[in-house]
């Protein structure tokens, strides 16, 4: 039996240097991803971590990047105690250029049998790969009610 994987392909009307740019930035990512703010200096073997509200929500380990092509890094979920309790998964972003868009994939793989990560991240990552691309091609971010939610009660 093969181990789950998650894939999602999505276009953005951008650059691929703005795309990639706003996947490492502190407060891009605090915009597109509901409060969540990733800090590293993103070199190869470098801690990233992303907060909310210094609360650490997401920690791991820089192993590519490639600007403006490919960014990838460990995830370990920190938000919730069943969560942190898995070994940290992977996300791979590949960008590739298409005339005057990006063609974005996002891949996260390498988690546990019955990975519980697996499925938070399945609801999780459409909705912030939406937000990016609104936040890229109008400005606009998305809401996240239920995350909001959930964030306000384990506060």
């Amino acid at each position: 039996m093969s181990k789950p994987k998650f894939v999602y392909v999505t276009y953005i009307a951008a650059t691929p240097e703005k795309v990639f740019a706003a996947l490492i930035d502190y407060e891009a990512t605090g915009q597109f991803w509901f409060g969540n703010a990733v800090t590293s200096d993103w070199k190869v073997g470098s801690p990233l971590a992303f907060h909310r509200n210094s609360k650490l929500i997401v920690e791991g380990k820089v192993l590519e990047n490639d600007p403006p092509r490919r960014l990838s890094y460990t995830f370990r979920s920190m938000h919730d105690e069943a969560l942190s309790a898995e070994p940290p998964s992977r996300v791979v972003f590949e960008l590739e250029p298409q005339k005057g868009q990006v063609k974005l994939i996002v891949i996260h793989d390498d988690f546990v049998d019955d990975s519980k990560v697996f499925v938070s991240i399945s609801n999780g990552w459409p909705l912030v790969l939406a937000s990016l691309k609104s936040y890229l091609e109008t400005g606009r971010v998305l809401s996240a009610p239920w995350y909001e939610q959930k964030a306000a009660a384990s506060s």
